[in-house]
């Protein structure tokens, strides 16, 4: 088959999105043609690409179409929404002209999977939606609209976009719940999850990067990733202040819409940090300097988005604390496998009795440890990506038999 992916990030572009959509679109090379219209880099790119309406190049047998958008910094919203609107301007009579056998689309810019579907529906070709945030539901619970005609109106195209899907693929059990809630059959909806890989050592606890991100804290709990919308970053913020006198410090690593103000927030609260991403061959460093690294998701956001980072924490071997609802996904895997605790994310108390009881039980703390890396092998990335592939060759048969319908 030649399958089209519709992204916006892709290589060298730094975004989570861009490298996954880089390792499926490669997964997807080795049996079929792959194309994938992206936009100019603009996420924190490695490297910047001048302006040219069209730039083609092959990246890992993937062919790489790359259209003139805007490439502004992320970081304010005008100019990211500048990026966005002149990428779809552009990739979308760019995808309507190469005529693939499948659609595929992701969830960079928000609206991607309703341009997707509708060159699907265009050309008379499948669609599969792969949603990575759930859109306009995170942008609604993140607090960055307000409910509205417009954004009912945009409920109201996606909803189509999901029920014209060949297959959705969807991150996670939770947000599967909140997909077959907008009326889309089982049957097309297909969780494969981000997995991971086990890295072959991580470093000694002495290692001067370990010592320099953990600094003089005795025991950290430390975050690493987007500080954005989704985080329940206030229970963290007051759960420290209730430990501030016990040794026990909180680290974050990142950046995101929130960083500033949680800094703010911060700036008396002595065993709190603020620390930049780091270079990623420095990940297991990260990894190492905390003794729980925490994952969270703001009640009413489960499903919205998932916090895959999980995985990656397993894999290097290091003990979890959930701070998102206990029914949710990531608690569930964390608590039922033994490789960490959960806690209320409305609850600052809990979230401190939580990192007290793993910093009073360093046995304990040790066996969660080896647990996560044992439960990491039930999500091997290379086992996701296998799992990505062979939905779109069923896709590929259903197509090849006739048995493809578009629903209205």
């Amino acid at each position: 088959m030649h399958i089209l992916l519709l992204n916006e990030y892709y290589p060298p572009d730094t975004s989570a999105t861009a490298k996954m959509a880089a390792q499926v679109a490669e997964t997807l090379a080795r049996r079929h043609q792959v194309t994938v219209v992206a936009g100019r880099p603009s996420y924190d790119p490695e490297e910047y690409y001048p302006f040219a309406l069209l730039r083609c190049d092959k990246r890992n047998d993937v062919a790489v179409e790359r259209v003139g958008s805007t490439a502004y910094s992320r970081h304010r919203m005008r100019r990211r929404m500048a990026n966005y609107l002149s990428y779809l301007a552009l990739a979308v009579p760019r995808a309507l002209s190469l005529r693939p056998d499948v659609i595929l689309a992701m969830t960079d810019p928000p609206v991607a999977g309703i341009a997707g579907a509708w060159v699907a529906r265009l050309a008379g070709r499948p669609f599969v939606y792969n949603i990575r945030d759930l859109y306009p539901d995170m942008a609604i619970g993140g607090d960055i609209v307000r409910p509205s005609r417009w954004v009912e109106r945009w409920e109201k195209m996606h909803r189509r976009a999901l029920r014209q899907a060949s297959r959705v693929i969807v991150l996670g059990d939770d947000m599967r719940e909140r997909i077959l809630g907008k009326g889309v059959q089982p049957e097309r909806v297909v969780v494969v999850r981000d997995g991971t890989s086990i890295p072959a050592a991580m470093p000694d606890r002495g290692d001067p990067v370990v010592r320099e991100i953990s600094g003089d804290l005795p025991f950290v709990a430390l975050h690493a990733g987007n500080l954005g919308f989704y985080g329940a970053w206030n229970t963290l913020l007051e759960a420290a202040k209730l430990l501030r006198a016990e040794n026990t410090g909180l680290v974050f690593i990142g950046d995101g819409a929130n960083r500033a103000a949680l800094e703010a927030a911060a700036s008396e609260v002595p065993n709190v940090r603020f620390l930049p991403f780091r270079p990623v061959e420095q990940i297991p460093h990260v990894m190492m300097a905390g003794d729980v690294h925490i994952v969270t998701v703001r009640r009413g956001l489960e499903g919205v988005v998932v916090p895959s980072k999980l995985y990656s924490i397993l894999a290097a071997g290091r003990p979890v604390l959930a701070v998102a609802r206990s029914n949710s996904d990531a608690a569930r895997i964390v608590t039922g496998s033994g490789c960490g605790m959960a806690a209320d994310p409305d609850d600052p108390a809990a979230v401190a009795e939580a990192i007290r009881t793993l910093h009073n039980d360093p046995e304990g703390l040790l066996q969660m440890g080896q647990r996560a890396r044992e439960v990491a092998k039930r999500y091997a990335r290379v086992n996701e990506l296998e799992r990505f592939l062979e939905t779109l060759d069923e896709v590929g048969r259903e197509r090849n038999g006739g048995n493809h319908q578009l629903e209205s």
